[in-house]
């Protein structure tokens, strides 16, 4: 049955601040101001600290990690924060630029009481968001998201005011980013190495520049690497996961057998193979797929995707016994509906992979890594290893919008979207929704004929430009 995904974004009249991922936003424009950031680290100090209570009074402090991508705006946001949290008598330990999810990784290995990482992932420089993790190193769940939130409101916190020696102190840890070498390094298997394998990458000017070829390298791989001298204002820049040419005419020029790219803070990765063709997060997730229900080691035979990944999918899993769960967009819905089911792979088209045998949220390089490890078991190269999927033709387009009513106040638009779903007669889908992260609409119309779904694609997208367009 033909299927719509209407999703208004999560900012409410009761969440003036968390989005579907975070906080995020222009720099320096609320709410990612110094200000609004000093009283999220006060909110969030305040409650990681009722979180974890200590035993005892004398204990050691709470602590909480804090990273940052390579954005110039994360000096100050990352300045605030730690002026909040320390006022509230918590100590912070600084890791400086790292992936997101090293900060996840950092935030366990250190027993730490939370992490806090500054990233506003795929976006341009000169945004910038908070996103938290719990002590665990999973994503907070919404309810903690809205006492964070009502704290930055209320006031209620504003009487705390340690003082003298209870006043947290600042800390940096210099050897966070070779803990998450180590770390990352076992997810691929002892005692097998990538010698003789070339491997592009590009990092975006972002979170990895230093991890992800270090990584590689020290696995034995021959490394040719791409925009990996951020600036503060580069992240992104026509590179990374969000311009995939860039990867691919890096892995025609070095002659690489597989090519990696990832976003901004690394918790993506496309890939690219030895001929240059993209390599998206569904191809990554069938290939990892067959691998694990053939070795019987995908948990309960079930992969978890968003409604937004290709029906092909479910096709290929079925093929090798196994079965596809499907979720809003947004990884946390995925990660949700993993650790509720506990299932172990799920992940979106956009990049985003969890691979929760090895961790506890989206990483590039582990995803990578998992790819890396079927190639040199099989002695495939990776063209042939994602002919598994056969995907169905999809069109999809992402427009910048001015405001986001609700789509049933868009009558123009969703006449059409019922126009599109009847001709596609049950052998395909349309899926509306707006960004939860940008100011965006995102449309996605898959059926057997590419031609008429374009069409079809252009004639909403048209309506949507006139109605709301920016």
């Amino acid at each position: 049955m033909p299927e719509r995904e209407v999703e208004l974004g999560r900012m409410s009249e009761n969440r003036k601040i968390f989005g579907t991922d975070g906080v995020r936003g222009v720099a320096n424009v609320e709410p990612v101001t110094a200000e609004t950031a000093l009283k999220l680290g006060r909110a969030a100090a305040h409650v990681f600290t009722k979180l974890n209570p200590r035993a005892h009074p004398s204990d050691a402090r709470p602590k909480i990690v804090l990273g940052k991508d390579t954005r110039l705006s994360g000096y100050m946001l990352e300045n605030a924060l730690v002026a909040g949290i320390t006022s509230l008598g918590v100590d912070v330990l600084v890791i400086g630029p790292l992936p997101t999810p090293g900060v996840a990784y950092i935030t366990r290995s250190l027993r730490a009481d939370a992490g806090i990482v500054l990233s506003a992932s795929h976006n341009p420089y000169a945004d910038n968001g908070i996103k938290f993790f719990r002590h665990d190193g999973y994503k907070l769940d919404d309810q903690i998201e809205e006492q964070i939130e009502q704290l930055v409101f209320s006031g209620e916190i504003d009487s705390i005011r340690p003082t003298a020696g209870k006043i947290g102190r600042a800390t940096r840890i210099d050897d966070a980013l070779g803990r998450y070498v180590e770390f990352a390094k076992q997810s691929f298997p002892r005692g097998m190495t990538l010698e003789k394998t070339r491997i592009a990458v590009d990092v975006a000017n972002g979170a990895a520049y230093k991890s992800t070829p270090c990584i590689l390298r020290e696995l034995g791989a021959d490394v040719t690497v791409a925009h990996n001298t951020p600036n503060g204002t580069n992240i992104n820049a026509d590179c990374g996961s969000t311009h995939p040419e860039e990867i691919q005419r890096v892995v025609k020029e070095s002659g690489a057998h597989v090519g990696i790219t990832h976003d901004g803070d690394a918790d993506r990765v496309l890939l690219c193979d030895e001929s240059g063709e993209l390599v998206d997060g569904d191809e990554i997730l069938a290939i990892a797929s067959v691998d694990l229900l053939r070795t019987k080691k995908l948990r309960d035979n079930t992969l978890v995707v968003t409604v937004m990944s290709n029906f092909g999918l479910d096709e290929v899993l079925a093929a090798h016994g196994g079965n596809v769960i499907r979720t809003k967009v947004g990884d946390r819905y995925v990660l949700e509906e993993m650790m509720a089911r506990n299932l172990n792979v799920g992940g979106e088209q956009s990049g985003h992979m969890i691979f929760r045998d090895f961790t506890t949220t989206g990483d590039g390089i582990i995803s990578a890594l998992q790819v890396l490890r079927i190639m040199k078991e099989s002695g495939k190269p990776l063209s042939e290893l994602k002919s598994c999927l056969k995907k169905y033709p999809q069109a999809q387009r992402n427009l910048r919008v001015k405001r986001k009513p609700p789509l049933e106040e868009l009558p123009a638009v969703m006449k059409l979207v019922g126009e599109t779903e009847r001709n596609l007669s049950g052998k395909g889908r349309v899926l509306l929704r707006y960004s939860g992260t940008e100011p965006k609409i995102r449309l996605l119309i898959e059926g057997r004929e590419r031609d008429e779904i374009d069409r079809q694609a252009n004639r909403i997208a048209e309506a949507i430009e006139e109605a709301i367009g920016a």
